[in-house]
């Protein structure tokens, strides 16, 4: 795999972190600024709604500039953002920090995955956007655990400023090591992106995106609450709580990256249906420590593992305009970020308890696992081709 895969990957680590260490320090950021607990809940979803804008606009703004410089700039905005946040006063300046930081976030991830794609054959393009993807995984195994236990013990402060030196790494593997094709900024434009959502299954893509990621938000969001609130753990358990989920994070991406090049819908029912059934047994068993731990590495494994098979799918439907598309999924996943935490925050504002979050985040699974059996039904034509488009077959 080409080297510029590891310096997108590196991209992909740093916002990874800011966009996941949050839920870690929920209770510190609270306490600190406060507020209650479903308030700071919105350093999550304002993140996220900030990412769909900046999925959109950025992208569309940027689409006829070369990409490399573009995603040089982009994680110079990255950088200001956190910075903002770690010397942040209070909990609006906090706030205006992490939408300064989302604002990057889609359009990254979105242009990063067209030239991840760009840079392998065409065989190969789910299991290269699955390496770019390691990193937003690695950022759960070891980056969200540390960043979790910096903040515990010097402050959460101290990890937003971890987070900028990051991102400065970042800008430097990048500018060395990732080259787009030649020339594969000249014959786009805006309107040729556009031409994209001319595609229902293009739509469908995107609705089966927010809401599958919905779903393990809904669970995940307020994950720190549920473990000590309802499992049992000690709050100083938690960082290496996550490092399990973060582990079943990176298996699924990589087995997800592997299966999708093969049968792409097929494995997405598998992932989003297997994920609903985990969410249920979660609500069950939160109770037993014992089957949190499993329940931890296997919902993150099925939950992520659908990522690479659905930025393939919707890059596959947008044609020969891929990168828009491609940033309007990474603004899907992160509406269903908000749409989960939003929808457990009322769960645990009505006084349902931090079980609520894991039984609102299976409704929301189970609504995405609906919209996936209407897309592969009404499909028309299959995910297969001779050359120039995605090596992928449907079932």
């Amino acid at each position: 795999m080409p080297l510029g895969l590891i310096a997108l990957a590196i991209g992909a680590f740093g916002i990874g972190l800011t966009e996941f260490v949050i839920m870690g320090l929920l209770p510190e950021v609270a306490h600190d600024f406060g507020v209650a607990e479903a308030t700071a809940g919105w350093l999550i979803s304002g993140y996220a709604l900030s990412v769909v804008v900046g999925a959109l606009g950025l992208t569309a703004a940027t689409t006829r500039l070369p990409r490399k410089p573009v995603l040089l700039g982009l994680l110079i905005l990255f950088v200001l953002g956190n910075a903002l946040t770690a010397i942040a006063p209070d909990y609006s300046a906090a706030m205006a920090g992490r939408i300064v930081a989302a604002l990057c976030h889609g359009a990254f991830f979105g242009i990063g995955s067209v030239v991840a794609a760009e840079l392998v054959a065409p065989a190969k393009k789910a299991r290269a956007i699955a390496i770019m993807f390691t990193g937003l995984t690695a950022a759960n195994v070891l980056g969200v655990p540390f960043g979790t236990f910096i903040g515990q013990q010097y402050g959460w402060r101290a990890t937003f400023w971890v987070i900028s030196g990051i991102g400065v790494l970042a800008f430097a593997g990048i500018a060395v090591l990732v080259s787009a094709p030649r020339g594969s900024a000249a014959h786009v434009s805006l309107r040729g992106e556009l031409s994209a959502f001319r595609s229902g299954q293009v739509w469908l893509s995107l609705i089966v995106t927010a809401l599958a990621f919905g779903g393990m938000f809904g669970a995940f969001t307020y994950i720190a609450y549920t473990l000590t609130g309802v499992s049992g753990f000690d709050a100083a358990a938690v960082p290496w709580l996550l490092v399990l989920f973060g582990a079943g994070l990176v298996i699924g991406n990589w087995v997800g990256g592997r299966l999708a090049d093969g049968a792409l819908d097929r494995t997405l029912l598998l992932f989003i249906g297997a994920l609903l059934v985990v969410l249920v047994l979660f609500g069950l068993l939160a109770w037993s420590q014992p089957a949190t731990i499993a329940i931890l590495v296997v919902m993150g494994a099925f939950g992520f593992g659908t990522v690479p098979g659905l930025q393939t799918r919707i890059m596959h439907y947008a044609g020969g305009a891929p990168t828009l598309a491609s940033g309007a999924n990474i603004g899907a996943f992160n509406v269903g970020n908000a749409l989960g935490a939003w929808a457990g925050g009322l769960g645990i504002s009505a006084g349902l308890g931090y079980t609520s979050p894991i039984w609102i985040g299976a409704v929301i699974t189970a609504s995405a696992l609906v919209v996936m059996v209407i897309a592969v039904v009404t499909a028309r034509r299959p995910l297969s081709t001779a050359s120039g488009s995605l090596r992928t077959v449907v079932v």
